[in-house]
């Protein structure tokens, strides 16, 4: 008798109990959700809001502001207004504000409006300013050097 009650909530026409929250206009701050070390996550991680990741992602992660922990390791491309490197990150990385700290190991291409990269941060890839970042058919027109 009780098994069958998730079987009927996709007829509710709704994608699943994420939908009506993607609808919800931008609230008051939310805590951020941490992904703890011993985390790992295998598909893609969208949030309006902040998240920190301690564990380990393979997959695309987007979000507002997103902080990857030192003992954090990510296989995918990043995609936030502001984003703070202190683990490793293989894949590429779209941000307003991009800052590598010390500890930062990043292997990929960083598309950024602004970036600060520490002394100590290790960097395999190119670093490209953008206007827009977070609009992915972008690459196309850089902004001149005169729109400062």
């Amino acid at each position: 008798g009780q098994d069958t009650a998730p079987a009927a909530a996709p007829e509710r026409g709704q994608d699943g109990p994420a939908a009506p929250a993607a609808a919800a206009a931008p609230r008051a701050r939310v805590a951020p959700s941490v992904l703890s070390s011993d985390l790992t996550v295998t598909g893609n991680i969208k949030t309006q809001g902040d998240i920190q990741i301690e564990g380990t992602v393979e997959g695309d992660i987007r979000a507002h502001q997103l902080t990857i922990g030192e003992s954090a390791t990510i296989k995918g491309e990043i995609v936030g207004d502001d984003i703070i490197v202190n683990g490793r990150v293989i894949g590429r990385v779209r941000g307003l504000k991009v800052r590598l700290t010390a500890s930062a190991r990043v292997e990929g291409d960083i598309i950024h409006k602004t970036i600060a990269i520490e002394s100590g941060a290790h960097f395999e890839g190119s670093v490209q300013r953008q206007e827009d970042p977070l609009n992915n058919g972008g690459t196309k027109k850089l902004a001149p050097p005169a729109a400062e």
